[in-house]
C-alpha cells in the first residue's frame, strides 16, 4: 500500500489559518518546524494523549465529503497537516509508517470536532465520522515534501 502527499499546511498558532507548503521540516518527538503543536500552541496542546505531532487526512476523504454532503472542504480547512492520495489511513493505527524519509507511528484516528466546524462554519461533524484522518508521532525527522511516497514500514 503506497500512496502520496498531494498537500502540506502548517498554522503557527491556535485558530489561525492553515498555510500551505510546499516542505517541511519533522523532528522525532516534536512536530513539524512552525507548527501550533510543535510549539505546545495548538487548541488541544494541553490535553493529554499522543499524536499530536503529525496529523494526515486522506483527500479521498475531502472529496467524498463533497460528493455525499455537499460541503466543499479544503485540504487546508481540515486542519490536518499531510493530505494524502491512495493510502488508508485507518489501516495505519498502531503501524510505522514513512512520509517520503520521515518515519511515524499512527497512534489513532483523528475524529472530527465542533471547533472545526466552528472554525470552517460547516457542518463536517458527520461527514468525517471515520475518516476524519489519523493522530501520528515523528519518529524519524526528515523532510517531508509535497509528492513524497506514503507507506508503511517494518
Amino acid at each position: 500500500m503506497t500512496g502520496e502527499v498531494v498537500a502540506m499546511h502548517i498554522a503557527g498558532e491556535a485558530g489561525a489559518a492553515m498555510r500551505a507548503l510546499a516542505e517541511a521540516r519533522a523532528t522525532a518527538g516534536a512536530g513539524l518546524e512552525g507548527d501550533r503543536y510543535r510549539k505546545s500552541i495548538g487548541f488541544y496542546s494541553g490535553r493529554s494523549g499522543d499524536g499530536r505531532q503529525l496529523t494526515l487526512i486522506e483527500g479521498e476523504a475531502l472529496e467524498a465529503v463533497a460528493a455525499e454532503a455537499g460541503i466543499v472542504l479544503e485540504a487546508g480547512e481540515s486542519r490536518r497537516n499531510v493530505t494524502t492520495r491512495g493510502v488508508r489511513l485507518n489501516d495505519l493505527v498502531g503501524k510505522r509508517f514513512a512520509v517520503g524519509e520521515v518515519v511515524c507511528r499512527g497512534v489513532r484516528l483523528c475524529p472530527p470536532c465542533t471547533h472545526l466546524e466552528e472554525l470552517t462554519g460547516k457542518p463536517v461533524l458527520r461527514p468525517l465520522i471515520d475518516r476524519g484522518g489519523l493522530r501520528a508521532d515523528i519518529l524519524v525527522g526528515g523532510t517531508i515534501r509535497v509528492g513524497d511516497a506514503v507507506r508503511e514500514v517494518e
